[in-house]
């Protein structure tokens, strides 16, 4: 047996840092003129919105850590401190490259392209005139105006509302100390409205007006007997973290909803203001909201780019966006009577959104209107507002015992949450909110019918992604729909875990966190080293949207030592350190951003030529295998394994388009290839569509480029 790998700090990325490099692989697909023009608006506008949530949680909770006094050193040697400060110069450099990429980029290609986006002083007559009579009718009655003095305290701004600071003189001869003093004034930007007020424009031209210009246009009107001697836009960011008394709570649901009011009024982590504002305007909200310097982002462009996304929404022009494809619906063999019926033939296993969603929709809706359903339950992360499942859970309630587990604090959907858990209680469904202390996030549902033979059986749906039909149609995730007994009954034993926290040996056919799932991981991944050591096949295949779990890096490092060849595809965060001599040699991480979010997990793992493959909801995280009910199942069906090696594994690992490898030094680098750009993604679409085979995947799999770390940051930055 080898020794022990030491737990050095050196062997590990920076989670957080790692982080900042993934939403910089996003926003090198803004930058990629190889995409289509609105497609890169819309992944700069996802460069803004993931760095809202980096700022309002990940920073915001240094920001707790250090005020609390537990300024410790992390595995890194580093401080929170000494972090924060790293972290903070990166996010400014950050900024301006986003914004660099807005004004020097996008902004001229899109006025190429006859779609402009301008500033009052650029109107014409005419644009002028509508966007007055909008302003009027639509705007001004949703504003209220408030001067900062003595008699009116600085208004409650919300997190992450656009707000504009104007700074006021008054006009009106009075008390001389009031003359001189010049005083701020704020108006919060209606959320109601959209962000962008569209102009009347010729045929083939599309102009556009920012909302908050238009009201910095009028805002004479709202501040009569004052000059505006200057106005700037300005946004903060509020900690959002929820800090849960669970125990004191009547309910996790009375608790959710007590603190989501809380979060409304965080501490302010971050103030975000355009670069063109005037000092006494910038230092007048700093010292307000209590912020040191560093806090200060200063925009060169219109603050909170994610609203760039109405942008991409309210622009018809298809040419300019991804081409629409069709996913392959599901053929039932001629022979089957019904879905059940296929299900007591075979597995089905789907990948979306190449594999249409409605077939898993179709699954609960079959559920809810065959009288033969007795019973139905179902796990509820994220759906959608008007989503066909939540629907038929409420129909399926007045004739069938119906089960859900609503896990309430899915992050920033906690509101959403809230009011399906009761809309469902009121129509008699039995909602449970998981187990105290575990967030629910296993993708899971259960039928249970009484089929024609007399013989009553479970159906199931396990999926890697969220019961949400519109993420579904660019998030990739695998599901499985399923009458295999084995997996059937442990789908039952986890709900009974779920609902009465009864733990069972029947779910020994899934891998369950927090009980199982990190034993058996680590179980599967020894098995292979002890196959390589022995001389036998030994290679192991798993992507993933993060990679953090210390135990799970060392025993892949050890298995890297013993011979195993190991391929990772990691979507965003991870801290394994690939390519290292005498380390992880034997490692490879490739990292995968493109049209669609890679979301599916999949692992295989050769086991000397009797290859296993699982699928689940589990990131190689430690939330997901210590702090949340997680699910990972394996794929039986030998036709269906092959599937996803020849379907799916092959074509990521065969990707040279939209692929960065992760360096020893954590720098990402294209990958250099002579031949034609192969995406997998592409791929996919067409074989979806019919028009491509698995013949046409590259027969020689992307290999990572062998450089040195000089090198390696060299290539990255070109």
């Amino acid at each position: 047996m080898p020794a022990a790998i030491k737990h050095l700090p050196s062997n590990f990325f920076s989670r957080d840092a790692s982080w900042l490099n993934f939403n910089r692989r996003v926003l090198e697909e803004a930058q990629d003129p190889a995409n289509p023009l609105l497609e890169r608006v819309k992944f700069l506008a996802i460069t803004a919105s993931n760095l809202d949530e980096f700022v309002e949680i990940r920073v915001a909770g240094m920001l707790q850590r250090i005020e609390d006094g537990y300024d410790q050193r992390g595995e890194d040697g580093l401080t929170t401190q000494q972090t924060l400060d790293l972290l903070s110069g990166h996010m400014h450099d950050f900024v301006r490259d986003q914004y660099r990429c807005w004004n020097e980029q996008l902004l001229p290609a899109l006025a190429k392209d006859h779609i402009r986006v301008l500033g009052w002083d650029e109107l014409d007559e005419a644009a002028r005139a509508h966007a007055s009579n909008y302003y009027q009718s639509e705007v001004d009655p949703l504003l209220t105006p408030v001067t900062i003095d003595p008699s009116h305290p600085f208004p409650r701004v919300l997190n992450k509302a656009l707000c504009l600071a104007f700074l006021l003189k008054r006009k009106r001869r009075g008390s001389p100390a009031l003359a001189k003093n010049q005083i701020l004034g704020v108006v919060t930007v209606p959320r109601a409205l959209p962000r962008l007020v569209r102009l009347p424009s010729g045929p083939g031209r599309q102009d556009f007006l920012f909302l908050h210009d238009l009201i910095e246009a009028h805002a004479v009107s709202m501040f009569r007997g004052y000059e505006i001697l200057s106005r700037a836009a300005f946004r903060v960011t509020r900690n959002s973290n929820l800090y849960l008394q669970e125990e004191e709570s009547r309910s996790v649901l009375e608790s959710v909803r007590a603190e989501l009011h809380n979060r409304r009024k965080g501490d302010v982590v971050r103030l975000e203001i355009e670069s063109s504002a005037d000092v006494e305007v910038i230092e007048r909200l700093r010292i307000n909201f209590e912020l040191d310097e560093v806090q200060v982002f200063r925009t060169d462009g219109p603050v909170n780019l994610s609203r760039l996304m109405n942008l991409y929404s309210e622009t018809p022009r298809p040419e300019l966006k991804y081409h629409s494809f069709t996913s392959r619906e599901l053929r039932l063999d001629r022979r089957s009577t019904d879905l059940f019926d296929e299900l007591r033939q075979r597995d089905i296993l789907l990948h979306h959104p190449f594999d249409s969603y409605d077939t898993v929709v179709g699954f609960i809706e079959a559920g809810a209107e065959d009288p033969r359903v007795v019973s139905m339950k179902q796990t509820l992360y994220r759906t959608s507002s008007d989503s066909p499942m939540f629907r038929a859970l409420l129909e399926a309630a007045h004739s069938k015992e119906v089960t859900v587990v609503v896990e309430l604090m899915a992050r920033f959907d906690e509101d959403s949450n809230i009011r399906w858990a009761r809309n469902l209680e009121d129509a008699g469904v039995q909602v449970f909110h998981g187990i105290v202390g575990l967030k629910t996030h296993c993708k899971l549902a259960l039928l249970v019918r009484r089929d024609p033979d007399g013989v009553t059986r479970r159906y199931a749906h396990l999926g890697t992604g969220n019961y949400n039909p519109v993420t579904a149609r660019f998030y990739t995730d695998i599901s499985l729909l399923t009458a295999d007994p084995r997996i059937t009954a442990g789908v039952h034993a986890v709900f009974n875990y779920l609902t009465a926290q009864a733990e069972s040996d029947e779910y020994k056919s899934l891998l369950v966190a927090p009980l199982t799932m990190a034993d058996e991981f680590l179980r599967l991944i020894q098995r292979e080293a002890d196959h390589a050591r022995a001389g036998r096949p030994a290679h192991i295949i798993a992507k993933m949207n993060s990679l953090l779990e210390r135990n799970i890096i060392e025993a892949l490092y050890a298995a890297s030592q013993a011979g195993v060849e190991i391929d990772l595809i990691v979507r965003g965060i991870c801290s394994l350190r690939p390519g290292v001599k005498g380390l992880s040699e034997r490692i490879r991480v490739r990292s995968i951003v493109g049209r669609f979010l890679e979301h599916s997990r999949i692992f295989c793992f050769g086991n000397a030529g009797d290859e296993e493959v699982y699928c689940g909801s589990a990131d190689w995280m430690p939330r997901n295998l210590f702090e949340r009910c997680e699910v990972v199942f394996p794929v039986r069906d030998k036709h269906l394994r092959e599937l996803l090696r020849q379907e799916v594994l092959a074509p990521y690992l065969a990707d040279t388009a939209k692929t960065r490898w992760l360096m020893p030094d954590g720098q990402y680098v294209r990958p250099a290839s002579k031949a034609a750009p192969f995406s997998a993604q592409e791929f996919l679409i067409h074989l979806a569509e019919g028009q491509a085979a698995l013949a046409d995947i590259p027969s020689a799999v992307a290999t990572a480029p062998v450089t040195g770390p000089r090198q390696a940051a060299q290539r990255s930055r070109a």
